[in-house]
């Protein structure tokens, strides 16, 4: 990158989002081939966590990357239960 590159970024960082001109880009209006997440990656913890056998079978039979099929699962019930406001229920003693 040059210096004059490196000024011109410099100058329209410092430019509030309002004063910049962005009149010769041209508007999206198709969204058709977008990917969604494409760039997302959320943060993994490796967990230790212990579940029945059989279904740890049936999901490393029904998926070969078994951690992301039971990922998205358990993503799915926990977005569910949060576009609801419930949390999960512990159970009384």
């Amino acid at each position: 990158m040059s210096a004059g590159e490196r000024k011109e970024l410099a100058a329209l960082e410092k430019m509030p989002d309002s004063a910049i001109d962005t009149g010769d880009i041209p508007e999206v209006t198709d969204w058709s081939k977008a990917q969604v997440g494409r760039f997302y990656r959320p943060i993994k913890q490796p967990v230790t966590i212990r579940l029945d056998a059989d279904v740890i079978a049936w999901f490393k039979q029904a998926a070969p990357q078994y951690q992301t099929a039971v990922n998205k699962v358990l993503r799915e019930y926990m977005e569910r239960h949060a576009a609801n406001d419930v949390g999960p229920q512990r159970k009384r003693r």
